[in-house]
């Protein structure tokens, strides 16, 4: 079986969800016989893809010259690739035209492909369907993603789902029919450090652990307002704040005001992460807390549960049914709710152990492995 994939979240992540499902897809395909898949990439920064073959014997690191960081600038990169013949998205469409492949399955929701695959099937995996669900937050680019998904939901083969929970979502405002939709849960990369040596400068000892982006649905500030009793309370106690997608991965100014105002600022610490650093934070961190209004799917529940940290989650979504019993939920949209919730966590050793030990037995339905090996069957299903 010849599988094709294209490369748009490739180019737009270095680091993230997305990116990391695919580049663990073709990780374990690397593995197994009778499966041939291409990636046609040549101009990414992806961390991921660094140390799987074939990418990491090519040179990846070929970067155009602007940023795409404005609407101007975006339009004037797309027509520079548009005539470069090299260019990821026009080496996509070699390979499509040349149609030597069994299956085409697209990194995310641009539909290019569709005049380009004739009768060759493909599949959609759905991350997804906060567009839809708080479109208040996305208001720049609210109708080209939507109309994009949508079109590519009613045209393909079979569409993946992440959880029960996009599942649902996706019947709920595209009427899909049932069966045409599979889910198939993410798994955890993340790892453990046994590096005892293993330094954060200035990493406070006794914290609490926020990771990830900060903005609109991710719910920063209202969980920063709601838990500021507990660091006015405990001058000792602290908040890490690994990753983010802030310029730089800086605070906003409108995050430093809202600090000072509370008079936290000199407890919140920010730092951009590798994967062996954000372990290091997980393990050491008095809890990990997702305020998130909305996941697909919510893959730093598994890294807690990876790295023994006690996990604090939003009854929102799928992170109940990705959490199961293993963490404390509350409402992300009460302060009250987030505070108690946490504060509880806090001052119980003996339910911060419990959470640990539930965490690992939790963790033991998901992997990469299992999420690979599933999306092989959907494959082959497709080809019958």
């Amino acid at each position: 079986m010849k599988i094709l994939f294209d490369t748009q979240i490739f180019k737009a992540q270095k680091y993230g969800g997305i990116s990391r499902y695919f580049s663990e897809l073709f990780y374990y395909f690397n593995t197994i016989e009778n499966i041939t898949y291409q990636a046609p990439i040549r101009d990414t920064e992806n961390e991921y893809l660094k140390n799987i073959r074939p990418f990491f014997e090519k040179d990846l690191s070929r970067k155009s010259f602007l940023k795409p960081n404005t609407k101007i600038k975006r339009k004037i990169i797309k027509l520079i690739e548009a005539f470069d013949k090299n260019s990821n998205i026009n080496l996509v469409k070699r390979a499509l035209k040349e149609q030597n492949f069994d299956i085409f399955h697209p990194t995310y929701y641009s539909p290019y492909f569709l005049k380009y695959l004739k009768n060759k099937p493909f599949v959609l995996t759905v991350y997804d369907m906060i567009h839809e669900t708080y479109p208040e937050y996305f208001k720049l680019d609210f109708g080209k993603t939507v109309a994009y998904k949508k079109k590519l939901i009613q045209k393909a083969t079979k569409i993946v789902a992440i959880s029960e929970n996009t599942k649902r979502d996706i019947i709920k405002h595209y009427n899909v029919p049932d069966e045409k939709i599979q889910v198939i849960y993410l798994g955890n990369s993340l790892k453990p450090t046994t590096n005892k040596q293993f330094n954060i400068p200035n990493l406070p000892q006794n914290y609490i652990l926020f990771v990830g982006a900060r903005g609109n649905y991710k719910n920063f500030i209202f969980f920063i307002e709601s838990i500021s009793e507990l660091l006015n309370n405990d001058k000792n106690l602290n908040i890490v704040v690994g990753g983010g997608y802030s310029k730089q991965n800086n605070f906003s100014k409108k995050e430093i005001d809202l600090f000072e105002k509370l008079k936290i600022k000199e407890q919140i610490f920010q730092y951009s992460m590798d994967d062996d650093s954000l372990a290091y934070l997980y393990q050491n961190a008095k809890c990990f807390v997702f305020p998130t209004l909305y996941e697909g799917f919510g893959i730093p529940v598994l890294e807690a549960f990876a790295c023994d940290c006690p996990a604090v989650l939003s009854n929102t979504s799928s992170l109940p049914e990705i959490g199961g019993g293993a963490a404390l939920y509350f409402d992300p949209l009460n302060n009250k709710s987030i505070l108690e919730t946490v504060r509880k966590v806090l001052n119980d050793e003996n339910l911060r152990q419990d959470l640990i030990l539930r965490g690992r037995e939790q963790l033991k339905k998901f992997s990469w492995e299992k999420t690979s090996k599933e999306t092989l069957e959907l494959y082959y299903d497709i080809l019958k």
